[in-house]
């Protein structure tokens, strides 16, 4: 699955591959907002992913014939191009060869220089990158583990927009994993996260402004929350914001 480099977000249905290596448990936080802690299972059980290939954000030559051959599965030309365009410095060609390298396609595995492309790339800015390399670091791809310099790419992807890095971000800080524990900030990349409509983030926004956690607590936002991952097909979350709502009419409290 593809995706588009002018939001550079990725999806939790692709990559599948290499999200089965970059997968890692998300841990446990101790004694407070416990209801929360339930969908950080599940998100732990999905696991983070990198997205296999970016498509052309320019008219560059080497990135569109790429694109385009990697669509119609010429892996072997699609990696050649991408090589050519790595070579001249442009970051998504950085990208995508890294992880045509790291995953064997057209080319030779070969995981170490699929990872120094994905550096210079990450280096270069690319959110998808950077998001790419705080996994490498959060579960010890290929490099020391560290889950402080996951956090460090975790958070630069974040403040470029990329909604899976907001979204893992906020778990760190919810957890306290490479960075001090810290509700208020996990609630504010979570609700970013959730802003670019990320289902599992608006869920646990929804839990945050629910109990007040990190955030004032806030029946209002909470039902919105709830309701913007139920429309999302979220059943848990339909339920939440239909009891909210009762609860509110009723003037009981939570």
């Amino acid at each position: 699955m593809a995706f588009d480099t002018q939001r550079e977000s990725t999806s939790s249905a692709s990559g599948t591959s290499f999200r089965s290596r970059l997968r890692g448990p998300l841990g446990r936080s101790q004694g407070r907002a416990g209801s929360i802690l339930a969908m950080l299972a599940l998100l732990a059980a999905v696991g983070p992913c990198a997205a296999l290939q970016l498509p052309p954000a320019s008219e560059d030559p080497d990135l569109r014939h790429a694109w385009q051959d990697y669509q119609d599965r010429h892996f072997p030309t699609a990696a050649r191009y991408y090589a050519r365009a790595a070579r001249r410095g442009q970051p998504i060609g950085e990208y995508n060869f890294g992880m045509m390298l790291i995953n064997g396609e057209g080319v030779r595995r070969d995981e170490a220089r699929g990872r120094t492309w994905l550096f210079k790339a990450a280096r270069a800015g690319l959110a998808q990158a950077e998001y790419t390399v705080g996994l490498l670091y959060e579960n010890g791809q290929g490099v020391a583990k560290s889950q402080s310099d996951a956090v460090y790419w975790y958070q630069l992807a974040s403040e470029q927009g990329h909604s899976e890095a907001q979204l893992t971000l906020a778990t760190q800080y919810f957890l306290g994993r490479g960075v001090a524990q810290d509700y208020a900030l996990a609630a504010k990349w979570y609700e970013s996260a959730a802003e670019s409509g990320v289902e599992p983030a608006q869920y646990i926004i929804a839990s945050c402004y629910e109990h007040g956690d990190g955030v004032p607590a806030d029946l209002e936002r909470a039902i919105y929350w709830y309701t913007q991952a139920g429309l999302q097909g979220d059943s848990a979350a339909q339920y939440k914001a239909r009891v909210l709502k009762e609860a509110q009419r009723q003037g009981k409290p939570s």
